[in-house]
């Protein structure tokens, strides 16, 4: 399990509590470029779904970001859904995706 920096473990905390907020399957958090950060959990309506780290991602965009240093995610799920994944790429190559699970601890750091 990697040590976490501060900021990144900070992106855990707020990925843990959206998901325990909503009760969805996943939460997720980015910061952007400016070191804000945006949290959101996993959206199922009938006519639409996103994966929290879209949601984030949208939240982030929707806000002015130009950019993405980090994302987390939190999931009971073995992996990170190739979605999200997407999500975060498609605005920073460069952006390591924290994967935790509900009790917060580190299962992975994907790197670009």
């Amino acid at each position: 399990m990697p040590d976490l920096d501060a900021e990144d473990q900070k992106l855990v905390t707020l990925a843990r509590s959206a998901r325990a907020r909503t009760g969805a399957a996943e939460g997720a958090a980015v910061r952007d470029s400016d070191g804000r950060t945006y949290a959101a959990a996993t959206v199922d309506q009938p006519s639409f779904k996103l994966t929290a780290v879209q949601a984030a991602v949208a939240a982030a965009l929707s806000s002015g970001a130009e950019g993405l240093e980090a994302a987390a995610v939190v999931t009971a799920d073995a992996l990170v859904a190739e979605a999200s994944v997407h999500a975060v790429r498609d605005v920073s190559g460069a952006a390591p995706i924290v994967f935790a699970d509900p009790s917060g601890a580190v299962v992975e750091v994907l790197q670009p």
